[in-house]
């Protein structure tokens, strides 16, 4: 085999990799992560009725092995999109030539609301998640949450724009995955899903923001806890 066809399959390999690869972030992202995000913070929107209706909502598992089959289902998915995630920042770029200005945008927005999310959420996993079960054995207790939001600046700053970046990342990526998959290939049904991907980021937001501010306002009502 000459060098050039060797070439020429090397290249060709590389390219069903690549596309291999691209098709799966996208699922991924989809489901089960979106459809779980929706749900997590459908969940956690619980805040709203006070602290034993989150608490049962967010932190209660029937059964342990149902723990693990969430953290599975969700960290895997995670791990692989966020690798896959690292490996498009390093090689793609806006297309100015072909896209116009809007587009371009969007394009940016989606690659710098990815690096935003994946700092968002490796803080939120830790403080949230791991590190309460390590150190207390047990979830994570609503009023520690609702006393970090409605005491500490900081915090609640994290969580208004770390969820907003999810919101965007996930809105915007459906797009991407319904153009991945074949599933929107003429205009108008491009033009469909791009308004779909508008609505689910208003509506996970919104999601957000209220059961932000359901752990917001009973912390706010605790006391000022002083330094002994």
């Amino acid at each position: 085999m000459s060098e050039t066809a060797h070439a020429h399959d090397s290249a060709a390999e590389q390219e069903r990799a690549s596309y291999f690869w691209s098709r799966m972030g996208s699922l991924l992202a989809f489901a089960p992560l979106g459809v779980w995000t929706f749900f997590h913070v459908f969940a956690n929107m619980a805040s709203l009725q006070g602290a034993e209706a989150w608490q049962t909502s967010v932190t209660a598992h029937s059964h342990p092995a149902s723990l693990v089959a969430t953290t599975t289902i969700v960290m895997l998915p995670i791990l692989i999109h966020t690798i896959w995630g690292i490996k498009r920042l390093t090689t793609s770029r806006p297309n100015n030539q072909r896209y116009g200005f809007f587009n371009n945008l969007r394009y940016v927005l989606q690659r710098a609301s990815a690096v935003g999310v994946l700092l968002f959420l490796g803080a939120h996993v830790w403080l949230a998640f791991l590190h309460p079960r390590l150190t207390t054995g047990s979830p994570e207790a609503f009023k520690d949450i609702a006393y970090e939001m409605g005491h500490h600046v900081p915090t609640l700053i994290v969580y208004v724009l770390g969820t907003l970046g999810v919101s965007y990342h996930l809105g915007n990526g459906i797009q991407g995955f319904c153009m991945s998959w074949g599933i929107a290939t003429t205009r108008d049904g491009l033009k469909h899903v791009e308004r779909l991907s508008y609505v689910a980021f208003v509506v996970l937001y919104a999601m957000c923001l209220a059961a932000i501010y359901g752990l917001y306002r009973a912390g706010a009502a605790m006391p000022v806890m002083t330094a002994p």
